[in-house]
């Protein structure tokens, strides 16, 4: 079996969409996120333009290997709203994706099965009115060397078509590859045979 190596996210925010339920309205929106500073920043600036809101629940999701994610209920009844909203996210198998639900209260309860229900058709209709895109999972890679090794270095970059992320071309070389994971052990070989070439996998940072 290969190992996946793609992932599904979005690049742009989604379209407001509108539930309603009972008098209640339900504002739904999908964010592009990378980290919960991200969140943060798309969570203010909702409770900023629906200042008399009651509720501003949300889901999200980070990572493409080590998955972080968080729902929250936001004062609603336990488990009403925030996992209902991340079980779309789930079913869409999206990632690096922040939903917001905004409900204004219409004077009717609902009841948690209409909240449940709410919540989560907002969520669908969110991701339905997103531009969703797969991407593939890359490994990062430092080739450290000298200035006189720079010719059999490159020609492996240009052989494989590999993708330069950061370069710094002095007397000591250092140049920042970005490599699809399937291809990734291959291409760490073929530089690490390399006299005088060094090459290390650059750790990604989990997201805080």
């Amino acid at each position: 079996m290969t190992e996946k190596d793609t992932y599904k996210t979005i690049d742009i925010a989604s379209k407001e969409v509108l539930f309603k339920d009972k008098n209640s309205k339900f504002f739904g929106y999908a964010f592009p996120v990378l980290n919960e500073n991200d969140v943060k920043l798309y969570l203010e600036k909702l409770k900023k333009e629906h200042h008399s809101a009651r509720h501003w629940c949300y889901a999200y999701q980070l990572g493409t290997e080590t998955i972080s994610y968080r729902a929250n209920d936001d004062g609603e009844p336990s488990n009403s709203a925030g996992m209902p909203i991340y079980g779309q996210i789930q079913s869409f198998d999206v990632t690096n994706i922040l939903i917001v639900v905004v409900r204004y209260f219409g004077g009717i309860k609902l009841g948690v099965s209409g909240l449940i229900n709410a919540y989560k058709s907002t969520a669908q209709l969110a991701l339905e009115h997103s531009n969703i895109k797969e991407k593939t999972i890359n490994i990062d890679y430092l080739i450290s060397f000298d200035y006189k090794n720079m010719n059999k270095v490159m020609r492996i970059i240009k052989e494989k078509n590999l993708k330069i992320t950061n370069q710094v071309l002095e007397m000591d070389c250092n140049i920042t590859i970005s490599v699809r994971k399937k291809d990734a052990s291959s291409v760490f070989e073929k530089f690490n045979h390399l006299f005088e070439v060094h090459i290390k996998k650059i750790i990604e940072k989990i997201p805080s």
